[in-house]
């Protein structure tokens, strides 16, 4: 028997009492942008996902290929009558049984999907504040790179940007270098160069930050680098932008006192629909 808010009941009617995602965080996800039926990037996501699964040393299951992970996805899109547009998530989580050291490494995995309001990507015109989230640090490892279902410092810093009237907020590592934003990768437009952290930082390895990275390479008088950036530097940015596969882009008008263009992000984001609408 468990206590349950306040009620004792069966353990069996509680399938959190076991789950290692729910008790210690033992899980890695990927969100994934459905367009007419099709998973868009679905070779990255799978890859990754692979990836993440490989550094939490889970156990892959024979026929988890990329063909039937995109067959399951789209199953659940359909029965939930939103293929033209939508949102799924995939969690993969470690099988019940042990405390820190599980009894074993096999997997099961929950997806679940929901319709989104536009196919394409658009940029809302509207201010977009943000603020450094200084409360915690993400620490440069590999673990920092994946997604995993311990995403206690996001949910913190959308709290506080919630309390303090902000749209979003900008984390820093233990180098207290800015690294990425609460919902995405960050890019910093200064003159003709565009700049994101490297990886090595401790920013996600963004599905969305690779087609960025990708499309702005092709842009003539652009160069693109993959550097630090501090705090302090983000004074001096023209633009700042923040890139996931569910927005696209969303630029950032404001940091404390300084407003910032918005040109290269929308020069970006038309040639992501372009790309998108050609494939």
């Amino acid at each position: 028997m468990i206590n349950f808010n306040g009620t004792i009941v069966s353990q069996d009617d509680n399938i959190l009492t076991q789950n290692r995602a729910f008790l210690y965080g033992d899980g890695v996800f990927e969100t994934v942008k459905i367009i007419n039926n099709k998973i868009l990037f679905l070779e990255d996501h799978y890859f990754r996902l692979m990836s993440s699964m490989r550094v939490v040393r889970m156990e892959i299951p024979m026929n988890f290929t990329m063909e039937y992970l995109e067959e399951e996805i789209l199953s659940v899109v359909a029965t939930n009558l939103c293929s033209d547009s939508a949102r799924a998530r995939i969690t993969v989580y470690r099988n019940d049984g042990g405390y820190y050291l599980p009894q074993n490494n096999t997997i099961s995995f929950l997806i679940h999907s929901q319709p989104l309001e536009n196919a394409l990507y658009e940029i809302e015109k509207k201010n977009y504040e943000v603020d450094l989230y200084k409360d915690f640090y993400i620490t440069k490892q590999l673990l920092s790179s994946i997604k995993t279902t311990n995403k206690i410092i996001n949910i913190t810093g959308s709290i506080f940007a919630d309390e303090n009237g902000l749209d979003n907020c900008l984390l820093l590592n233990d180098s207290k270098n800015v690294v990425e934003a609460l919902q995405g990768n960050l890019f910093m437009v200064v003159g003709n160069k565009l700049i994101t952290p490297p990886v090595s930082e401790g920013c996600l390895n963004g599905v969305m930050r690779k087609q960025i990275l990708n499309l702005a390479k092709k842009i003539e008088n652009l160069d693109v680098e993959e550097t630090v950036i501090s705090p302090f530097e983000l004074q001096k940015a023209d633009e700042l932008f923040v890139t996931n596969v569910i927005k696209g882009i969303q630029p950032i008008t404001q940091y404390r006192k300084k407003s910032f263009e918005t040109n290269r992000a929308l020069q970006l984001l038309e040639k992501l629909n372009e790309m998108i609408s050609s494939a």
